[in-house]
């Protein structure tokens, strides 16, 4: 069984948590979190002892891997330290909000063989799963566009939105990544437009957008374009369309259940969406944590690595420029 320690008991962590204790193959072995209440709330759930500090955590001999869902500012320090400490990590998506601070953990980690895989859920989603298979295994014949729709039920607490970093390196980053595998190359040239029209008054005094737009274009000539909404009125809107020369794939919204109830004076009524990200992907974070098991225990390939991590954030640049700048951005001018 693979001992794993938790960085972070908030709402993701405790998921992350739950599913490692049900797991097969692993389980928790120490939590930590600076809120001492939310550590001692997963630790009922799993068993596992609580921490007094990161530091003791990574010491603990019980603690194989970690696993790091702390606040994004601390994931790149802590990634160093569980690398020195000799533990593998998987560490929650973005690595940092900084494109400088990831390059100086990737130079920090350069010379460890242990395994860092990033959280980018959504690569483990059946649906998001079988549309990268038709792209690849030649089903829709040769790629030409992938549409990739992304919608939030609702807004974030407003504290989480200041620590953000906005909605294109909190949000859209997911997409970018979701983008970059199914593609299979690199986005060569980013376009990103963005309206404040859920919540005019918030996202003026956060000085970000609610609604974005961003279109990207390979080298081949592959379109991609990507629709983050921060509020949908009806459920978490989450679609990938890939479209070849052979046909389309799809991977649709998900619900509790899939019937239809139509009757003389309606039609149409469908259950509603699943509710948010940990409903709806739940599926996937427990293949997530399948894979970074089989990463450590048996050497396979990591499933989604630092330099994806970094090629995400990099995207997210690229478009923020381009808001800014209003202008077509190569993504070589960000690095």
């Amino acid at each position: 069984m693979l001992g794993i320690g938790v960085l972070g008991c908030g709402r993701i962590g405790a998921m992350h948590a739950a599913n490692i204790a049900a797991h097969a193959k692993a389980r928790v072995t120490a939590v930590y979190d600076i809120n001492h209440a939310a550590a001692q709330a997963v630790s009922a759930i799993t068993g596992a002892p609580v921490m007094a500090s990161a530091s003791e955590v990574f010491a603990s001999p019980d603690v194989d891997a970690v696993l790091i869902a702390t606040a994004t500012d601390t994931h790149a320090d802590l990634l160093e330290q569980a690398i020195a400490a000799g533990k593998p990590v998987l560490c929650e998506k973005p690595i940092d909000l900084s494109l400088t601070r990831v390059d100086r953990c990737a130079a920090a980690i350069a010379h460890t063989s242990l395994p860092v895989q990033i959280g980018f859920v959504r690569r483990f989603d059946p649906g998001h799963k079988a549309v990268f298979e038709a792209v690849h295994n030649g089903s829709i014949g040769k790629l030409h566009q992938l549409i990739i729709t992304s919608r939030d039920p609702g807004f974030p607490p407003q504290a989480y939105l200041e620590k953000s970093g906005g909605i294109l390196r909190d949000m859209t980053i997911h997409d970018f990544d979701m983008a970059r595998y199914i593609l299979g190359e690199e986005p060569a040239r980013v376009f990103a437009v963005g309206s404040r029209l859920a919540a005019p008054t918030l996202m003026n005094v956060l000085d970000d957008e609610d609604t974005i737009t961003v279109v990207m274009t390979t080298h081949s000539g592959k379109q991609v374009i990507l629709m983050n909404s921060r509020e949908a009125t009806y459920g978490y809107d989450q679609r990938v369309e890939a479209f070849g020369s052979l046909g389309m794939a799809v991977s649709e919204n998900r619900r509790s259940h899939h019937m239809v109830l139509s009757g003389s004076s309606f039609t149409g009524q469908a259950a509603p969406l699943l509710n948010f990200f940990i409903e709806r992907y739940r599926e996937a974070f427990d293949a997530e944590i399948d894979a970074f098991v089989d990463t450590v225990e048996n050497g396979s390939p990591v499933a989604v690595s630092y330099h994806d991590g970094r090629q995400a954030l990099v995207l997210a640049e690229a478009a923020l420029k381009s808001l800014q700048e209003g202008r077509i951005v190569d993504v070589s001018e960000i690095g």
